[in-house]
């Protein structure tokens, strides 16, 4: 036989396919602090959906594609009146979701925001409820969806660990249509075979690049990108369902698979197993609306802001250590041509807080930008630097800081203390600090939306652990429509 032909034996399913459908399947959850982070992610990631509403940019790209169309026991999408089939209502929800760049964060080898999965998940599950009452069945309940959210936040981090995507410049939303699709695909019922043939599908998609999160042409896509994504998931999780075969050697094959194709030749690597890991060390963004490396670097700027805020114009220089990641993505100079531009930039994100003493989401828009050019002078007398030991810290696994330091020096000669913050608000080893504030962010985002007696009813529902597990999804969401 002629050794110029291809053998078409099909393969075996590539294992990382099959460890995480078996992970769906079949892994009990039984860490109460996984479900009650979950809770508390499910009212973060709610509320920076409900403020992005607030933003005409975002608005304007969601309901139907076609105006006017109506999906009877459609999904909704949270704070509108909004009543979508499964797969525009995730891309929706995913938009709102991610638009201010305030839910939640995972950083690793790869980052990404695991809470972007809510969109498809709760998407399918409002749909699902609506479906089972409609024909006498038990809705799903918000166990139910903290379940798939703890499991899609496990998938995509585990992925991250120790996986570089954006160093062969992939955007990390390739792991929300994955996480998503895998959760998606057994919610809908899908077996344990068909969770595997739709992975695959996602896997068979490649990644979108990253060239829209960084200079010079970051732009608003990274704030819908992650919707896309999970909206995606369920598209891929409806076609498997529907029949779509798999394609077992979607990683692994040679010269076509995603390993050769996307990822160098490498293989993945696999720190740990799937668990509950992700969920119960997710990172919140509580203080402020911005890319998750500088979070730090904006709350020592907050500090600075009393010493330095009758003194802008005699500053000298402004010295910022920070890590290895942040200088990589989100350290540039000159100008800055959006909103995205600006929330993706180390130097605007700390000379803000520095002047102002805050940082809001309004800080990025146009007007405020331009009536306020002490910002730009600022930036221009900013110094960056790598701090190795923040570079080292920030991958252990133990540890995983996300550390920034800066001071302040003066035309006169004199300076600021250096103020060094090693672990942002939101981090696992603030969590006691950090929630009280999470629900404060919670009740200020509600009250964005719905009158003050909703607002007091979803909150009151959604701090009760045991009353919110059993609420029927499609209560839940009849309390979020406008």
């Amino acid at each position: 036989m002629s050794s110029n032909v291809e053998s078409n034996q099909r393969p075996e399913p590539d294992k990382v396919l099959v460890d995480i459908a078996d992970y769906v399947t079949t892994f009990k959850i039984d860490s109460d602090e996984a479900y009650n982070t979950a809770r508390n992610c499910l009212m973060d990631t709610l509320g920076c959906g409900l403020l992005a509403l607030r933003f005409p940019e975002c608005t304007k790209l969601l309901g139907p594609l076609v105006e006017g169309t109506v999906v009877p026991g459609g999904a909704r999408v949270p704070g509108t009146q909004l009543r979508l089939d499964p797969v525009k209502a995730a891309w929706d929800i995913g938009c709102i979701i991610r638009w201010l760049d305030y839910n939640d964060t995972w950083l690793a080898a790869e980052w990404g925001h695991p809470s972007d999965n809510l969109g498809g998940i709760l998407a399918v599950a409002d749909y699902l409820s609506q479906q089972n009452v409609a024909s006498g069945k038990a809705p799903l309940t918000i166990r139910d969806v903290l379940t798939a959210m703890i499991k899609a936040h496990e998938i995509q981090g585990i992925l991250a660990l120790e996986n570089s995507f954006n160093r062969v410049g992939l955007c990390h939303v390739l792991l929300v249509r994955v996480a998503t699709t895998a959760v998606v695909t057994h919610m809908l019922g899908g077996t344990r075979e068909q969770i595997i043939d739709a992975l695959s599908q996602a896997w068979l998609d490649g990644s979108s690049l990253r060239t829209y999160r960084h200079a010079p042409n970051a732009g608003p896509r990274k704030s819908w990108a992650a919707g896309d994504a999970t909206s995606r998931g369920v598209r891929l999780a409806d076609l498997t369902l529907r029949g779509e075969i798999g394609y077992p050697s979607v990683l692994t094959a040679p010269t076509w698979g995603f390993y050769d194709v996307c990822f160098g030749g490498n293989a993945f690597k696999f720190q740990r197993s799937y668990g509950t890991y992700v969920m119960e060390n997710i990172l919140f963004k509580i203080s402020f609306p911005a890319e998750f490396h500088a979070q730090t670097a904006a709350e020592a700027a907050v500090k600075l802001h009393p010493l330095v805020k009758g003194r802008l114009s005699d500053i000298k220089s402004i010295v910022i250590h920070t890590h290895e990641s942040a200088i990589r993505i989100i350290s540039k100079v000159g100008p800055l041509n959006n909103p995205a531009d600006r929330d993706h930039c180390l130097q605007y994100m700390t000379a803000v807080p520095l002047a102002f003493g805050n940082l809001v989401a309004e800080h990025y828009e146009d007007d405020f930008h331009n009536a306020n050019p002490i910002i730009d002078e600022l930036r221009k007398k900013m110094e960056i630097h790598e701090e190795p030991r923040y570079s080292n810290e920030y991958l252990e696994p133990a540890k995983r800081s996300i550390a920034n330091s800066i001071q302040i020096f003066f035309e006169d000669g004199s300076c600021t203390e250096k103020i060094d913050v090693e672990y942002p608000i939101g981090h696992q080893r603030r969590r006691e600090e950090g929630i009280p504030l999470l629900e404060a962010k919670f009740r200020s985002n509600l009250a964005t939306r719905f009158p003050g007696k909703r607002c007091d009813a979803i909150f009151k529902l959604c701090k009760d652990q045991a009353k919110l597990e059993t609420t029927a999804v499609n209560d839940f969401m009849d309390m979020l429509v406008i």
